[in-house]
């Protein structure tokens, strides 16, 4: 999708929220390299490493004039906070210090999947129905899940004591990188100020965690196996390695999705906003097959 020559010509200034997210933090390079100002928006800018040309601003959730004056002259907004207890509070707070000081266009990163009672996508649902109501053009991203995520099983896969409760759901995983690519032209291309869209984004084929399985044990040359547990039974393995109650109730809600197959729907929105193809997963595995390694 080609981005606006008279846009770029204005160097707009971009706001990140969630700059050292996994998201974020590809974001950032990406942007940096064009004819825009890119402003990291963080608690702690000292700490920072930054791209050059890019800036950074501080933000305090307990300091609501933070966020004002950080988005100060700020044209577009990208928000990222994170999964954490604070995360609707901090973003609608966020959303409405954008609107407050006049920028034009927010991306919020969101969450695939149907309405539901679960967090993170319950608490993704609430921000954006706040978003929605605002006078504010919008772009809301909903990928499905990470592939990243397959990262916390790496030492059980190492270990060959890999389980979990998502039976034979089927998962359309995604890159983080093809992510953040649709992020950079949403918030490069001129978007009308009532304009309020959202894109579904996916890899280009869905599979089950038995069918990774497979894939790990050709890659790594031994047999991977994926042991199902009922999600009482991998709550309590997971409060067992000492997690909070609240991220257990993550993981265990993101494999009763998985269990369900409520993320394994293939769209074709990456190719048609970027140009190029969605990363499969089989390509992030072999990427990443040492962490995976005894």
């Amino acid at each position: 999708m080609a981005v606006d020559s008279p846009v770029m010509s204005q160097r707009p200034r971009i706001a990140i929220a969630g700059a050292t997210g996994r998201v974020g933090s590809t974001l950032v390079s990406l942007l940096a390299p064009e004819a825009v100002d890119v402003v990291a928006l963080t608690r702690t800018p000292n700490a920072l490493n930054l791209a050059p040309r890019v800036n950074a601003a501080r933000v305090d959730f307990n300091e609501p004039r933070t966020l004002v004056d950080a988005l100060h002259g700020i044209e577009r907004l990208f928000v990222s906070h994170g999964t954490s207890l604070q995360q609707v509070e901090n973003e609608i707070a966020l959303i409405d210090a954008a609107v407050a000081s006049g920028v034009r266009h927010i991306v919020k990163l969101s969450s695939f999947g149907p309405p539901t009672r679960l967090n993170p996508m319950a608490w993704h649902m609430q921000i954006e129905a706040h978003l929605a109501g605002q006078a504010v053009a919008s772009t809301v991203l909903r990928p499905s899940a990470f592939a990243d995520v397959l990262k916390r099983s790496a030492a059980y896969i190492a270990s060959d004591s890999w389980a979990g409760a998502a039976g034979n759901g089927r998962v359309n995983f995604i890159d983080t990188r093809d992510v953040a690519r649709v992020a950079r032209i949403a918030l490069l291309e001129h978007v009308q100020p009532e304009s309020q869209r959202v894109y579904h984004l996916t890899g280009p084929r869905a599979m089950t965690m038995h069918e990774i399985a497979d894939e790990l044990s050709k890659l790594l040359g031994r047999h991977v196996i994926y042991g199902e547990r009922s999600l009482e039974q991998q709550r309590e393995v997971l409060l067992a390695e000492g997690l909070p109650d609240f991220v257990a109730d993550l993981l265990v809600g993101l494999d009763q999705v998985f269990r369900d197959s409520a993320m394994s729907e293939t769209t074709t929105t990456v190719q048609e906003v970027t140009g190029e193809a969605p990363l499969p997963l089989t390509h992030w595995l072999a990427e990443n097959i040492a962490i995976f390694q005894k």
